[in-house]
């Protein structure tokens, strides 16, 4: 998997955002404010509406259907609540109003390639839900007894769009340096342009398809078992670093 400075560098989401630009690797605009009294200031900088996450969490944590602003009054309220809840900066995004994907990467240099697009269905999402999935569709209205049926593997989009979203994930995992495997979550701008919204070089690798694991679920559209999964991301660090993986096995 990835080094330190990978995995830090996707933690700190805005450090990861100035890599992935300075890469010339789309991302929507962002601002980091460490007091409310900043947001109002800042807003205008960039174009609403806006959506406001902590800096660095993962896992959807303190990502909500609230955080989702519509004007800098709301804006103000939610960056005061997760500089409260939180204890750490909060990063402001105009919020791209496209469709959503997330991308399994297995591989290294030339080599990486993505599998087959995950796309998510927001029409899933209870009625009136914002078109986002963060902790509420992650971990309350998705159980193993009512399944959220929000993800279509492979998404069935016009090839171009695939190949520009291909092209982008592959651009973002080599600009952070990421290695062996990983995940990057990409979303349409208004324009059906694909940007990069997060690089997670630890993707959840759940092997039951019940838990709606992208990775895995990935790999199954692609024709490979969970141990075929496992066994591609071992041969890829082997290969990366010189070990003969029949000796490892042995």
């Amino acid at each position: 998997g990835s080094d330190p400075l990978t995995l830090s560098l996707a933690l700190d989401k805005a450090r990861g955002k100035q890599i992935l630009r300075s890469c010339g690797v789309p991302t929507a605009d962002w601002f980091v404010v460490k007091s409310a009294f900043e947001t109002r200031a800042l807003a205008p900088t960039i174009a609403s509406p806006w959506f406001a996450k902590p800096l660095h969490e993962g896992s959807s944590r303190g990502i909500t259907q609230a955080n989702l602003a519509r004007s800098v009054t709301e804006l103000h309220a939610v960056v005061e609540d997760l500089l409260e809840r939180y204890q750490q900066p909060v990063l402001v995004e105009s919020f791209l109003p496209g469709a959503e994907f997330t991308c399994g990467v297995l591989g290294n240099g030339v080599s990486a390639e993505v599998l087959p697009i995950v796309a998510l269905d927001f029409g899933a999402l209870p009625p009136g839900a914002a078109p986002v999935y963060g902790f509420e569709a992650k971990w309350i209205w998705d159980t193993p007894s009512q399944p959220l049926d929000i993800f279509e593997c492979p998404a069935r989009i016009p090839s171009a769009l695939a190949q520009a979203i291909q092209d982008v994930v592959l651009a973002a995992y080599r600009a952070l340096g990421c290695r062996d495997w990983s995940r990057v979550d990409v979303r349409l701008d208004a324009g059906g342009t694909p940007h990069v919204i997060e690089v997670n070089p630890l993707p959840g690798i759940l092997p039951d398809p019940a838990d709606n694991s992208c990775l895995p679920k990935a790999a199954r559209a692609a024709g490979l078992s969970y141990g075929d999964l496992i066994g591609r991301c071992l041969e890829a660090a082997c290969e990366r670093t010189g070990v003969r993986l029949d000796a490892v096995l042995q």
